[in-house]
């Protein structure tokens, strides 16, 4: 199918930053989004779209990035294992790799560039997911001015996941204008463009709130399949291990096990802007925290109905086991503002969700501790 012309003219005229949903919307409206059925009604978040998948998966040997001179499709007359139907749904098994089109496109202007990352939920059942694009050279990036298709890199690494077309296992976020680049470039903007942005270190909570209480949970090794469009049906005990606070002694994470964890710190993302989480400096530690790690305005603020809301880290141990100990920094948050505030902040309306006011917090899918 011929994609529609680019419109001749940019209709919007925004500030440099993280586009809100409002905008979003006016994109799919002018064909910088593109989709071949109409959007759900839930799928524009307040800075970001979730992206859905189509109906076919291809099982490859390995993750790969298409490069400069060649598009997915390339690569995947290469690479790719077999052919999968999902259309009505199929599993994709832990410890495998696929490659999916999404039923987005994209098709934007030359001052536009997008970010990729999973959904919470996605993240948080160590389903490790990442956006690649036509003649890209890294992951979750959309170079400025992009127009083509969209795919998922899905390797589900505890769990073994049931999807089908139109699961959402992750999201999208279009920034206008410059970028945010490393530290420096972050405290230039800090200091000049970008006043309200800021860096804030996040840290580990392995104490809980009482002597040996419930500080986090360990993946079984070999549980059962998920359905990633169930929510509320899970029994905890069926999946996971709980771990508990241990004083004085910290947490030793054990090598290749996967852990939900909670943040010391409360979590206030302002109305105006939007954060995302970054891995703290890999010379402290050899883990890593954090597979789904955009939040989005309002998350954790008291306007929105948030106030003492916690990151929930997902974290992995790699090679030797490692001491987490309580209040150690594990990564930082980085908070960029938005062109404009959203029209509808994350949790409030339409927009519910199951992660506002949130401490320790296992994915959606599973039954609430008694």
């Amino acid at each position: 199918m011929q994609e529609p012309a680019r419109p001749a003219a940019d209709t919007l005229d925004a500030a440099t930053g993280i586009l809100p949903s409002q905008h979003l919307a006016q994109l799919l409206a002018q064909g910088e989004i593109r989709t071949g059925q109409s959007l759900d009604e839930d799928q524009i978040q307040p800075a970001s779209l979730d992206l859905r998948l189509g109906p076919v998966a291809y099982r490859v040997r390995a993750s790969f990035l298409p490069g400069a001179d060649f598009k997915v499709a390339d690569k995947l007359d290469h690479f790719a294992m077999h052919r999968m139907d999902i259309s009505e749904g199929a599993v994709l098994e832990r410890g495998c790799v696929y490659i999916v089109p999404l039923q987005e496109s994209l098709a934007l202007a030359p001052g536009r560039s997008a970010i990729g990352n999973p959904k919470s939920s996605t993240g948080r059942l160590d389903v490790f997911t990442r956006l690649i694009t036509d003649h890209g050279a890294e992951f979750d990036r959309v170079r400025p001015g992009y127009t083509g298709p969209l795919y998922a890199e899905i390797a589900p690494r505890t769990f073994s996941v049931l999807v089908r077309e139109g699961s959402r296992l992750s999201q999208l976020r279009i920034r206008h204008g410059g970028t945010s680049g490393d530290d420096g470039q972050l405290s230039r903007l800090t200091g000049e463009a970008h006043p309200a942005s800021r860096i804030q270190p996040v840290s580990v909570d392995v104490r809980g709130e009482e002597p040996e209480g419930l500080i986090g949970y360990r993946a079984k090794a070999h549980a059962g399949l998920i359905d990633i469009d169930r929510r509320d049906h899970y029994a905890i005990r069926d999946f996971w291990e709980p771990v508990h606070a241990r004083y004085d002694q910290g947490l030793v994470l054990d090598p290749g096990e996967f852990y939900i964890l909670a943040s010391k710190e409360a979590v206030d993302i302002p109305p105006d802007q939007a954060a995302e989480m970054v891995a703290y400096d890999t010379l402290v530690g050899e883990f890593r925290v954090h597979y789904a790690g955009f939040f989005d305005p309002g998350f954790g603020h008291a306007e929105a109905g948030g106030s003492g809301a916690r990151a929930v880290l997902e974290v992995r141990s790699y090679e030797v086991p490692f001491v987490l100990e309580h209040g150690q920094t594990v990564g930082r948050l980085i908070y960029e503002p938005l062109t404009e505030r959203p029209d509808q902040l994350y949790g409030v309306g339409r927009l519910q969700s199951s992660y506002q006011r949130q401490g320790l917090s296992l994915s959606k899918h599973f039954l609430k501790p008694n």
